[in-house]
Parts: structure tokens; sequence; C-alpha cells
């Protein structure tokens, strides 16, 4: 037998393994649509037709339509990469800035440097833990409370797992973008003392189910983001946003194979994704 086909039946077998008792998968992405909540300051995502049936048909009848659409890259549910962040000129591992965008794009750090993952997921649910069914607008969710929901869970969080955190603000993407984006109110999630315990966790990326990922002062918007920095710049760990938390949540699955493949746009900060969450399914 050769190497590959010795590959292949271990390979087959794996898959028989993973997948014979059957896996559910949830769909940690929001839809992408015109007037969706987004941050201001991105620009927002526009789709449009512009060939359309009938614009033209095929002497058999057939026709087709194509789309056109637009975003920024952070709009959505989305990934960043090591360039969209920088503190006093320099971004992840001491690459200035300034020199990095030099033409109008990112030559070190950008989103094709995202390498998919396929890690082991856990997933925090903050207000269960604490007996709410969300967390405050404006609420900093604290290293005593990370702690504290994974051990009322009974996960512990792991060097290479990729962390999600739940704060139960994800209810209001259906109410439109100024509930969303909370600059009012204040929007919950972690600071810089819970980045801080994600990294001393060796975690690969971290995510959550608001439009900024940590913890928005009421009235304060994105005027301070000290989590981005922590995790962005010192300490290297890409930040997922705007992430759909409630089905998984709802199904109590707080591990799980962690799913992401972000798109490979070079010199772009971020990237959309749609991430997945797989676990196996239950049977009585």
């Amino acid at each position: 037998m050769t190497v590959n086909e010795a590959t292949r039946v271990s390979t087959a077998t794996w898959l028989d393994s993973a997948l014979g008792s059957g896996v559910r998968v949830f769909d940690l992405g929001r839809p992408l649509y015109r007037g969706m909540p987004q941050s201001p300051n991105h620009p927002p995502y526009w789709h449009t037709l512009p060939r359309r049936h009938g614009d033209m048909v095929r002497a058999d009848g057939g026709s087709a339509a194509a789309d056109h659409i637009s975003l920024g890259t952070h709009v959505g549910t989305h990934i960043d990469a090591f360039s969209h962040v920088s503190h006093n000129g320099l971004m992840l591992g001491g690459v200035s800035a300034a020199d990095a965008q030099r033409g109008g794009t990112m030559s070190s750090l950008g989103a094709e440097t995202i390498k998919p993952m396929f890690h082991r997921g856990v997933l925090l649910d903050v207000p269960r833990a604490l007996g709410l069914e969300e967390c405050e607008p404006g609420y900093e969710i604290t290293p005593d409370d990370l702690s504290r929901t994974a051990e009322s869970q009974g996960v512990e969080v792991r060097q290479g797992d990729v962390v999600l955190i739940r704060s139960g603000w994800g209810k209001n993407f259906d109410k439109g973008n100024e509930v969303y984006t909370g600059h009012d109110s204040g929007v919950p999630g972690v600071g810089e003392a819970g980045a801080y315990w994600l990294a001393g966790h060796g975690v690969h990326a971290a995510g959550a189910d608001t439009i900024a990922f940590e913890r928005l002062a009421p009235g304060a918007g994105h005027s301070l983001l000290p989590a981005h920095r922590v995790l962005l710049v010192e300490t290297g760990i890409h930040i997922i946003e705007t992430m759909d938390l409630e089905e998984l949540a709802s199904a109590g699955a707080h591990q799980f194979l962690f799913v992401l493949s972000p798109l490979k746009l070079v010199g772009a900060t971020g990237s959309p994704v749609r991430p997945l969450a797989v676990v196996p399914e239950v049977t009585p």
C-alpha cells in the first residue's frame, strides 16, 4: 500500500468515525443585507443586480442574472486582521503602520495572512452563568465573570482554543442599527482586563455577539478600544465580531469544532466570514 493509499484509508476511517453518528452544524454568521446594523466607521453593505434575467436571452431561451456587492471588510460577521489596529504607530511585532499602508493597501499583516481555522471552540455564555437573560448595556465582562462562566459550564479554556463570548446583546441585531450599535446605551463586552485573561490562556482567536467585540461605554462609541490593542497589537489574537451565538447557546453547546476560513483579500484589514460550530448529534 502506498502512502497516498494509506492516507485515503485512514482519512475515510476517521470520517466514518467522526460522522457515523451525525453532527449538528451551527451557523454563527449574520445575513448580509442592505440596511443591516453596522459600525458607522465602515462603508455599508450594498447589493444590486446590474444584469437581470431578460437583459440578454440566449437562442435557446436561457437567461442569467448577476450581482454586484460592495461593503467594508468590517461589516457583518467578520474577522480582524492584525493590520486593523496600531498603537503609537506600530502594529503587531513592531511593524510600522505608516510604512505598511503606503500605496493604499497593507503590505504586512493583511487578511490574506489569516490562516483558516479548524480549532477547538469554547462558548462562554456569560449572562447565563450570572443568572441573567443578557448583560446590561455598557457592562464590562470581567476576568472573574469569564472564570466563573467556564467553571459553571464545566469547561476549561486551553491554549489554541477559539473562545466565543456571549453577552446576550446579539438578540438586538434584528432591532436595527441604533439599538445594536448602542452608541447612547453602551454595549457589554470584555475590557482590557478580560482581553489579558484571554491572552493569558493562550487562545488562538476570540469572538463575540457584539458590534466591536469589547465593552463600549455609554455615549462613547468606539472612542477607546483597549481590548483591540491587547489582542491585535500586543498578543497576536484575532478578533471575530457580530456573531450569532443564540442558537448555539440555546443548545447548551459549550465545546465544539470551530471552523472559519477568511477570504484571501490581499492587503485588507479584515474579511467577511461565515464561522461554523460543529458538534456531535446527540441521539436519545
